[in-house]
């Protein structure tokens, strides 16, 4: 049984208990934003995501999206439940103000996209998509393409996609055909085919925006040679409105292994007109301002089915009964215990519990820094801001999404045979949850990037914006009467990391498939250690509640306990991942090709 509720009050100690002193926060920007303001916008989130969303999961994951003449046609009810969507404002929840938008903090965004992913992931792309695309538009596109599509999209009756994909290329872009040929104004033709590509085609808005890499004609091969186009599904009309069809059309939905209410298309531009945006050649600049905005959204994702997930797991281990507890019988009245009695299976949910909280955690402290890069007028903090995002979106994208699946696939042994098979529901979660490894860059490249650019640039500038702040906290903490031993391991597995660090700047410089051979496990690493990090925190914080007589002791309580399952039992993967690391390469290249 798919079963959700908003974890609302753990979202409120991320944004108003655990992240006060990271230096981030106090934006004059963002001061008319209160803490009952926030609530107030979590709150009714919640009701959407659970009352709207969550009822359309699993239905729609059955019927799925079908191709009729051309036009993709979205489950039943997802066309009602967007319009409510957009007419609540949702869409444009975080977007500039400039623009219609709501201008809301980013600390506050994720968390409501959490909920909707948790609730309905299929239904969450097509509002997410267009949010990344308007971020491109806005930082590269000119001041015309801006005002004629901006407002529409932001305010969700447009939505965006990201065309990069084709069928011969995947991550390597630089091999891409689709060619763009200049019409002598300020147009394009733009031809060539796209596949995999998310919320291409649906009934859900009356125009489709695409974002489309592309070749000019005089473009050098590879990377470099790329330029970025916006290409309408209709062409717009003088007064704004959709006019003729431009060229576009659907090849094909991809029969996916999940998100079966999510259209995921191929498509084919057939000298379809579009318009450039930012500079030529400087295609990837530009939609590497939507990819990582993607990427921390997927992140996202991944967190929001692992919560999703786990709540599942947990209404079921309170209601199967199998078995008798091994300490004697818990429900004498009943012909067994309920299987949540068992040591194993809460061994699996509470990794699942610690997974998602120890994301959440981080996940705030990374969006608490995209405020801070947008709105801060400290240049210091700005930039430190910048460089802490750069060093951890791969981290939030990779580690994130890596845990989500972990946890879907803890609630399916929770369930045993009735979570293999369909009615339970949260098979489901497996098989949506499994994409967020893999797209906007496989979480392998994510680890590529964190050790070949964002580890060594500006000699290690990028780390010190994680390293210093876990190194002060642990130097101040240490000595803790409560949580010494926590410390204490935080201590040793930043340790690992920072030697973890040095093995890899050394051999890499040497050779670079030895930082090839240690980038999952090194991305692993940090990700623990900032999930040790902010369960530290959040345990300090707890128990400073608890000592003041807090009338929420059951949350706190609960918050302490989850955090020692995180340093007993997660943490210690950090010295398996040291020990991998400083293995090197030999025996993971040792056999040729031809070979396996």
């Amino acid at each position: 049984m798919q079963v959700y509720e908003a974890p609302l009050r753990d979202m409120k100690f991320v944004l108003h208990e655990l992240h006060n002193d990271d230096g981030f926060g106090n934006l004059e920007a963002l001061a008319e934003f209160t803490p009952d303001l926030v609530d107030a916008v979590l709150e009714e989130a919640a009701k959407v995501a659970q009352e709207v969303l969550l009822p359309l999961n699993r239905s729609g994951d059955i019927e799925g999206c079908t191709l009729e003449n051309g036009v993709v046609r979205t489950p039943k009810g997802f066309k009602e439940a967007y319009d409510m969507f957009r007419e609540g404002g949702w869409c444009a929840l975080a977007s500039d103000p400039e623009w219609g938008g709501q201008g809301l903090p980013e600390a506050l965004n994720k968390l409501t996209e959490e909920m909707i992913c948790s609730a309905n992931l299929s239904f969450s792309l097509y509002p997410g998509l267009t949010h990344g695309a308007t971020t491109a538009i806005e930082g590269y596109a000119s001041d015309a393409l801006k005002q004629a599509y901006l407002p529409k999209m932001v305010e969700g009756i447009w939505s965006g996609t990201m065309c990069l994909t084709e069928p011969h290329c995947g991550t390597d872009l630089g091999m891409l055909r689709t060619k763009a040929v200049p019409q002598g104004d300020d147009s394009y033709k733009v031809s060539g085919a796209k596949i995999f590509i998310s919320a291409g085609e649906h009934d859900l808005t009356e125009n489709i925006i695409h974002l489309v890499l592309a070749r000019l004609p005089d473009a050098p091969e590879g990377v470099k040679g790329i330029s970025l186009f916006l290409v309408p599904k209709y062409l717009p009309r003088e007064d704004g409105t959709p006019g003729p069809s431009n060229g576009v059309s659907v090849a094909a939905i991809e029969h996916k292994m999940g998100l079966k209410a999510s259209a995921t298309c191929q498509l084919n531009f057939d000298e379809s007109i579009g318009w450039l945006v930012g500079k030529p050649g400087k295609g990837m600049e530009a939609m590497f301002r939507m990819m990582n905005t993607e990427r921390v959204s997927v992140g996202i994702q991944g967190l929001g089915v692992g919560e999703a997930a786990y709540q599942s797991a947990v209404w079921y281990a309170r209601e199967r009964v199998q078995g008798r507890s091994l300490s004697g019988v818990k429900n004498p009245k009943g012909p067994a215990d309920p299987i949540i009695v068992h040591p194993d299976v809460r061994r699996m949910l509470m990794t699942a519990r610690a997974y998602n909280e120890g994301s959440r955690a981080v996940g705030a402290w990374v969006s608490r820094a995209l405020d801070a890069e947008k709105h801060a007028t400290d240049p210091a903090v700005k930039a430190r801001a910048e460089d802490f995002i750069a060093l951890m979106t791969p981290v939030v994208k990779a580690l994130f999404t890596d845990c989500g699946y972990e946890s879907a696939n803890l609630a399916v042994q929770v369930y045993g045979g009735h979570g293999y098979i369909a009615e339970s529901g949260v098979e489901q979660f497996v098989r949506d949850a499994r994409i967020a490894m893999i797209y906007e860059g496989t979480n392998g490249i994510q680890a590529l990037d964190l050790v070949g650019r964002k580890m060594p640039a500006h000699a290690g500038r990028y780390l010190r914006s994680f390293f210093h702040p876990v190194s002060d906290f642990i130097e101040a903490n240490k000595g803790d009467e409560t949580f010494g031993k926590m410390i204490e391991g935080l201590e040793k597995a930043f340790g690992a990391l920072q030697l973890s660090t040095g093995t890899i700047a050394q051999k890499g410089m040497k050779d670079p498939e030895e930082a090839g051979a240690a980038a999952t496990d090194y991305l692993r690493l940090l990700g623990l250690v900032a999930m040790g990090y902010t369960f530290a925190k959040a345990a300090l914080i707890a128990k400073a509640r608890l000592d003041e007589g807090t009338g929420e002791a059951a949350f706190y309580t609960a918050k302490i306990a989850t955090a020692r399952f995180f340093f007993d039992r997660l943490l210690p993967q950090a010295t398996a991942a040291f020990l991998a690391i400083k293995s090197g390469k030999a025996s993971m290249m040792a056999l040729d090709a031809d070979m396996f």
